[in-house]
């Protein structure tokens, strides 16, 4: 039986994007100081991983001001809830696979 590793997004093979995907997959939104202290990990960092989903239309950002200060919010794309769901079927699909070997 032939093993769908190509049916795996190439989006989703950095741990911080699919970290990021699997937050917005279960929340309507979620802004960026939460998602850098949720997922540990640096502006920059959360940044340039935000900007390459946001690339491939995986996510829609939201930018609006709270009093004075900004606040950027992030939710998952339908496209990107689409791409996401069958990044993860392919990954249970590989699973399956292995168990029948």
């Amino acid at each position: 039986m032939k093993v769908p590793f190509e049916k795996l997004d190439k989006a989703f093979e950095n741990r911080l994007r699919l970290q990021i995907m699997s937050v917005l997959m279960v929340n309507d939104r979620y802004d960026f100081n939460s998602l850098k202290e949720l997922l540990d990990t640096t502006d920059g960092n959360l940044a340039s991983h935000l900007k390459a989903l946001e690339k491939e239309e995986y996510i829609t950002v939201h930018k609006s001001f709270l009093g004075r200060k900004p606040n950027t919010n992030y939710e998952a794309s339908d496209k990107g809830r689409q791409a996401f769901k069958q990044h993860l079927n392919a990954l249970e699909q590989i699973i399956k696979n292995q168990k029948l070997l």
